[in-house]
């Protein structure tokens, strides 16, 4: 017999047992910290058992959680794998789904993708974006464009794009009694700042740029922060402050004035973009075509303007 399961408060638990806490659990979920707590507490009294010690920092489980997280990962495991087959069968084989990040595909991908559509008009193309904080399970799409390190277990990879950083702004936010000619003049500027970065001490923030270039932030200093990076590029355009340029995401803007490169100082970030597949579809011939496509779009994309020179 099946019991009436709490599939709410199920998910709410795994993703705190996968987590390790129930911020980050919040986050992925997209509800609040105390919805997910009174989501697992529910579970707790409904099972008559307590699944997690929760601490300041960190929620430990106990070995009845230990083992209700394992049954719940073995289960949806499972299910992943039947949703991928069903999805599958059903999905024409002239249809690639990719999942990528908003900032990537609004800002690089979305301008491109007429010239795939001209050059394949057999394939159609559909567009997932999402924040990327889970791993890409082949579920939800048949291509991951991932951004950082490029960890992805059991899955085929490709290295897509590094990143450079840089300052940039909007052209008509300098004037001759407003110049941005040193990194002391940031101190009358407004920094733009992308709040999703959690990639710890990789994260390219403007205190990353600050040590890689070796120099020294003004020690008081406006920011704005944004949830998205295609945020953070367009309010740089909009001329609302002084964003840290990332290659791919501004390179457009940069070459056609929409932005310019006031300072000097850039260095290499530590993440790039990364197409990701479940492995038996890297040799699949649609799959191969919109890889060597994306691969030479990549390879041509135009030359990184020099700074602005001061006369």
């Amino acid at each position: 017999m099946i019991i009436n399961l709490p599939f709410s408060a199920l998910r709410a638990f795994e993703a705190v047992a996968r987590h390790g806490g129930f911020s980050s659990a919040a986050s992925e979920l997209g509800v609040s910290q105390s919805a997910i707590s009174q989501q697992v507490k529910s579970l707790e009294e409904w099972l008559g058992q307590e699944l997690i010690i929760r601490g300041a920092r960190q929620s430990v489980l106990t070995r009845e959680g230990k083992q209700l997280a394992q049954a719940i990962i073995e289960g949806l495991g499972h299910i992943s794998d039947v949703c991928v087959q069903l999805r599958d069968r059903k999905r024409a084989n002239k249809t690639i789904v990719i999942s990528c990040l908003p900032g990537f595909a609004f800002n690089w991908l979305f301008p491109r993708l007429l010239r795939f559509d001209l050059a394949y008009p057999e394939i159609s193309i559909s567009i997932v974006t999402d924040i990327g904080n889970r791993p890409f399970s082949g579920v939800e799409a048949d291509i991951g464009i991932r951004y950082g390190l490029g960890n992805h277990p059991g899955l085929h990879r490709e290295e897509l794009l590094e990143e450079s950083l840089f300052p940039v702004c909007a052209p008509n936010l300098l004037s001759r009694a407003n110049k941005l000619e040193s990194v002391s003049d940031l101190q009358n500027q407004t920094l733009l700042v992308d709040e999703t970065l959690v990639f710890g001490t990789s994260a390219p923030t403007w205190d990353y740029w600050a040590r890689a270039c070796n120099v020294s932030l003004p020690s008081s200093i406006r920011t704005r922060k944004f949830g998205q990076a295609n945020l953070v590029v367009q309010a740089a355009i909009e001329g609302m402050g002084v964003a840290l340029g990332r290659e791919p995401l501004v390179i457009d803007a940069l070459n056609d004035g929409r932005l310019v490169r006031p300072l000097e100082q850039a260095t290499q970030s530590p993440l790039s973009y990364w197409l990701v597949c479940r492995n038996e579809l890297a040799n699949k011939p649609n799959i191969k075509k919109f890889f060597n496509w994306i691969h030479t779009e990549a390879n041509s994309q135009q030359t990184l303007p020099g700074p602005l020179v001061y006369g």
